[in-house]
C-alpha cells in the first residue's frame, strides 16, 4: 500500500495541468469536473467544449462562456450564454465566429456561481498562409490498461492541433480476476446512460484534461466507441437492436466532443468525416471508416467482425464494391484531393499499408485480418489510384487501430517490387492499450518490404513538425505504461521531403 500511494502522490504531482489550466477554484471544480475542449479549428472559428455536473441540476442550466485574446481575459474576443440541457447530458458546444486566423485564444465556462479551468485552443492560418504547424496523432486510451502519462507529456509539447484517430473509449467491463492499475466502472456498455459514465470516467483523467486544455483537437472515432469490431448497422454479435446501441453511443460521443451542433444528424447518425485546411501549407481530411463500410468479409460461423483468413479460401476479400469507407465517402474525399495544398494528410482509423502474415507466394498463401484496409483491398485501391491519376502531392495517412507503430510506403501493388510509392503512411502506436502478439511482427516483416518500421511492444503517441519543405516525425514512447510518473522518449525519428514520397529515418 505505500508503493501505491506513492504512485498515486507521483501522479497527481505529474499530473498537473499548465499553469493556465489550474485556474478553477478548488470548489468550482465539482461543476467542471470533466474539463474544457476545443476542436474543428477554422480560420475564424473554433468549437468550444464543456459539461455542466452534479446530482442537483434542472432540466436547463444556463452556462456563460467567453474566449480572450489573453490569458488573463483583458481582452474579450467573444462571450455568449448556451443552455445546456438535460437531453444532452448538460454538455456545451459553442462556435464562435469572425475570430481572428492563425491566433491562440483563451476561453473558460460558467454555470451555478461556479467557473470551469481555463482552455487553450488557436484558429487554422489563413486560406493563403503558409506557416508550419506542430501537431501529435494519438489512438487507444484504453483506461483500466494503463496510465496516461503520454498525454502529461504531450502538454509539454507546445502543439499547434491534436488529431485523435479512434477508440476514445473502451466499451469492456474489467473481468474481476484482472490485475489492473485502474478499473472500468461498472459492466459492459450499452446504454446510453452506460456510455455517458463511460466517458466520464476517461475524461476524470488530470492528463487527459490538461492536454484537451492545451490545443484543439480534430477527433474521428474507431470501433471502440460503440462495439468492438461493429460495421455500419452490424454488431459483432449480429445483435437485432444494435441500431439502438449505436444511437445511444453516437449520441454520448457527440456530446463529449468538441463538435458543432451540425455534426448530429437524423436517426441517431452523426458526421464525423471533414476538411480542415492548414493555410496552404496542408489539407486534412478526416474520415470515417465505421459508420457506411460494408460487414467484415469471411466472418467465424454465427458472428460478425472480423477474422484472418488466408486468401485463395475467401473469395469475397476481392470483391470490387466492397467498401471501408461506403461509395458516398469514396466520392466525397475523390473530389477533396487537393493540388493547392502542399501536403495531404489522411486523418484515419488504421494502417492502410497491407500486412501479410505469410508468404503471398508461398504454398498456403497470404493471411489477412479482415477488419482494417487489408480487409477491403478493392476500396485501398481505389482511394491510392484516384490519388495517383489526380497527381495527389505529399499524400500522408495517419492511422491507429493496432497498437502499434508502422512507417510504411503507400502502393498500388504490393506485389509488383516496381510498383510506385504514391504516399508515406504513419501509423501510431495506443496510448495504453496492449499489443498482442508483439513478436509476430518480427516474421511478418519479411513478407511486407513496404514496411520501413513496425514495433508492438511500445505505447505513446507521434508528434510532427510541418512546412513547406518537409514533414519531420518523432516516435515517442514511454518507459513504463503502468507508471502514472512514467518518463518518455524519442524512439526513433523519420522525415518526408516534399515531392518525394517514402519517409527516410532522420
Amino acid at each position: 500500500m505505500t508503493t501505491r500511494r506513492s504512485l498515486l502522490s507521483l501522479a497527481l504531482a505529474s499530473a498537473l495541468p499548465p499553469a493556465f489550466v489550474r485556474d478553477a477554484r478548488a470548489a468550482d471544480v465539482e461543476r467542471f469536473a470533466l474539463g474544457v475542449a476545443s476542436g474543428c479549428p477554422r480560420p475564424a472559428s473554433v468549437v468550444l467544449w464543456t459539461r455542466v455536473m452534479g446530482a442537483d441540476l434542472t432540466d436547463k442550466v444556463d452556462v456563460t462562456w467567453e474566449l480572450a485574446r489573453d490569458e488573463g481575459f483583458r481582452d474579450t474576443a467573444a462571450r455568449g450564454v448556451a443552455s445546456a440541457d438535460t437531453a444532452s447530458a448538460h454538455s456545451v458546444h459553442v462556435q464562435p465566429r469572425g475570430l481572428e486566423p492563425s491566433r491562440w485564444y483563451w476561453y473558460r465556462f460558467g454555470a451555478l456561481g461556479s467557473r470551469s479551468a481555463i482552455g487553450r485552443t488557436r484558429t487554422a492560418p489563413a486560406t493563403h498562409a503558409t506557416e508550419g504547424m506542430n501537431f501529435a496523432i494519438a489512438s487507444c486510451q484504453r483506461f483500466d490498461h494503463g496510465h496516461y502519462a503520454a498525454w502529461r507529456h504531450m502538454a509539454d509539447e507546445n502543439l499547434d492541433l491534436v488529431l485523435f484517430l479512434g477508440d476514445y473509449i473502451y466499451e469492456y467491463a474489467t473481468p474481476a480476476s484482472a490485475r489492473r492499475v485502474r478499473r472500468h466502472d461498472g459492466p459492459l456498455v450499452t446504454s446510453l446512460q452506460q456510455y455517458r459514465d463511460r466517458y466520464a470516467l476517461y475524461k476524470s483523467d488530470a492528463a487527459l484534461q490538461a492536454m484537451h486544455a492545451r490545443a484543439p483537437w480534430i477527433v474521428v472515432w474507431d470501433d471502440h466507441e460503440v462495439e468492438n469490431d461493429y460495421a455500419a448497422d452490424q454488431s459483432q454479435t449480429l445483435d437485432p437492436a444494435f441500431a439502438l446501441r449505436r444511437a445511444a453511443a453516437y449520441r454520448a460521443y457527440w456530446e463529449h466532443m468538441p463538435f458543432p451542433q451540425s455534426a448530429r444528424l437524423a436517426h441517431g447518425d452523426m458526421r464525423i468525416h471533414d476538411r480542415y485546411d492548414w493555410g496552404r501549407l496542408a489539407r486534412i481530411h478526416a474520415l470515417d471508416d465505421r459508420q457506411y463500410r460494408d460487414a467484415q468479409a469471411c466472418p467465424r460461423a454465427g458472428r460478425g467482425g472480423s477474422s484472418e483468413v488466408m486468401l485463395q479460401r475467401c473469395p469475397q476479400l476481392l470483391d470490387e464494391r466492397r467498401s471501408l469507407l461506403g461509395a458516398a465517402q469514396e466520392r466525397w474525399l475523390a473530389e477533396g484531393w487537393s493540388s493547392e495544398h502542399r501536403w495531404n494528410l489522411l486523418a484515419q482509423q488504421s494502417l492502410m499499408a497491407r500486412l501479410s502474415w505469410r508468404d503471398p507466394a508461398g504454398a498456403t498463401g497470404a493471411r489477412y485480418w479482415t477488419d482494417g484496409w487489408d480487409g477491403y483491398p478493392a476500396s485501398r485501391r481505389r482511394l491510392l489510384g484516384t490519388a495517383m491519376e489526380r497527381k495527389v502531392v505529399n499524400l500522408v495517412a495517419l492511422g491507429g487501430d493496432v497498437h502499434a507503430n508502422y512507417v510504411t510506403d503507400l502502393k498500388l501493388d504490393y506485389d509488383n517490387p516496381k510498383s510506385p510509392v504514391i504516399g508515406t503512411e504513419f501509423c501510431g502506436t495506443s496510448i495504453t492499450s496492449e499489443s498482442r502478439h508483439p513478436e509476430r511482427l518480427a516474421t511478418a516483416l519479411q513478407f511486407n518490404p513496404h514496411i520501413r518500421y513496425a514495433r508492438g511492444d511500445q505505447r505513446g503517441y507521434v508528434r510532427f513538425s510541418l512546412d513547406a519543405n518537409a514533414l519531420q516525425a518523432q516516435l515517442r514512447v514511454l518507459d513504463d505504461v503502468l507508471d502514472p510518473a512514467s518518463g518518455v522518449r524519442t524512439e526513433a525519428r523519420f522525415v518526408v521531403e516534399a515531392g518525394k514520397a517514402g519517409a527516410t529515418p532522420d
